[in-house]
């Protein structure tokens, strides 16, 4: 790990991306978790870039496309600053209904056009395959983003939420730069095998909610706490019912040895995997400064080998009540 002034940075597997230790989640800041506001969003994109954070992470189906647009326009006089990684495979229709997943060739070429375009760059630096479609061999898909690189249109390749052979079979047809999965305190799955193909093949590791969608934070003491119907984590397994509270002991846990070690809840759950090696680079999303800051905030935290230990205590491995997404897209992760 380098280290340059207060941020650190790290190097995605065998590629020449080096990024910020933790990157930005754009996410939220169109869709999915409530109410947005364009404006904070893109002051918050551009505080992190004040703070040294490099790497943003977008995707075709967030909002439809406008996330893409946003990040694009908060990084238009700013590019040569930024690390932009954006997926595409996820299918949604003109109402918002997903429809599936799609790794044909025609349409790998089709979506990076349009990423392209809504971002307003010349090339996309890490491009995603952000769910494997079961119908489509893995070497069809990425031999076609493979092309993407032959035409400068892409720099690196990734893939999102894959199974072991996926990966492999994927690396042996174009070198991988990094895999992006749901790894934190409460979706310990990657640490099954996962974690370490990327290890032995030379893959970054990119965990997406390192927070569990907000839920280590300790912000939520009852399902009430979302207010807002279009949250989608109104839905979440995790978040209703027994669920929730057999989850917020996990939350108090944290919360508890926080307190103890002159943190929050949120920048131990960080720190636990930022801990777990310098290969992993995780992407928390956030679309307010406040939020971003204390995030960045992580970077200042130490936890010791008895930390780590009591840490597995409070959320071992298989604790956490209910699936990371409802039954229905669960299929379509680690294929």
């Amino acid at each position: 790990m380098v280290a340059l002034g207060h941020m650190q940075y790290r190097r995605l597997g065998k590629s020449s991306l080096v990024v910020s230790a933790m990157g930005l989640g754009c996410m939220g800041m169109s869709e999915f978790y409530g109410e947005t506001d364009e404006q904070e969003s893109v002051a918050t994109i551009h505080h992190a870039l004040d703070r040294g954070v490099t790497f943003f992470d977008t995707a075709d189906m967030y909002g439809m496309g406008k996330n893409e647009e946003l990040v694009g326009r908060a990084l238009a006089r700013r590019r040569h600053e930024a690390i932009v990684a954006t997926k595409f495979g996820n299918v949604r229709g003109d109402d918002g209904a997903f429809l599936g997943v799609n790794g044909r060739p025609e349409y790998v070429q089709q979506s990076c056009e349009g990423s392209l375009r809504r971002l307003r760059m010349a090339s996309i630096d890490l491009y995603y395959q952000h769910r494997v479609d079961r119908q489509v061999p893995i070497e069809e898909t990425v031999g076609a983003m493979a092309r993407l690189v032959e035409q400068g249109k892409v720099r690196y390749l990734g893939l999102s939420e894959a199974g072991d052979q996926t990966i492999r079979r994927a690396q042996a047809t174009h070198p991988i730069a990094a895999l992006q999965t749901e790894y934190s305190l409460w979706t310990r799955e990657p640490e099954d095998g996962i974690l370490q193909t990327c290890r032995e093949l030379g893959i970054g590791f990119v965990p997406y909610s390192p927070l569990g969608r907000g839920f280590l934070t300790g912000r939520f003491a009852k399902a009430e706490d979302l207010p807002d119907p279009k949250d989608y984590r109104k839905n979440n397994p995790r978040f209703v019912g027994e669920s929730f509270q057999k989850n917020l002991r996990i939350v108090e846990g944290i919360r508890q040895m926080a307190a103890l070690k002159g943190c929050t809840a949120a920048q131990l759950a960080l720190a636990w995997v930022l801990a777990q090696g310098d290969d992993l680079v995780p992407i928390p999303g956030t679309k307010r400064r406040k939020y971003l800051d204390e995030n960045l905030g992580t970077l200042d935290v130490t936890l010791s080998a008895e930390d780590l230990r009591k840490l597995d205590e409070v959320a071992p491995r298989g604790i956490t009540a209910g699936t990371r997404y409802p039954e229905a897209h669960m299929g379509a992760v680690g294929v």
